[in-house]
């Protein structure tokens, strides 16, 4: 099996669950109680939907996504 990896940002949750997303796959959103958890189940959901993305004929998703951090005024 070939190993793609993407990037993922995890933020916690207001209801104390961590929200696992990847942004290179749209609506690739995941969640759970511990971070390692909100990590199983982000990649479970990243395989899932690059099975979609092969049944469907579709070319995957390429790990595009950048993460920066921005200054404001505040």
């Amino acid at each position: 099996m070939k190993v793609k990896k993407y990037r993922v940002v995890i933020v916690p949750g207001e209801d104390g669950y961590f929200v696992a997303e990847c942004p290179s796959i749209s609506g690739c959103v995941s969640q759970g109680k511990t971070k390692a958890e909100a990590v199983k189940n982000i990649k479970e959901a990243i395989e899932l939907a690059l099975e979609c993305y092969e049944d469907d004929h579709k070319p995957l998703p390429l790990d595009t996504a950048e993460i920066i951090q921005v200054a404001v005024g505040a």
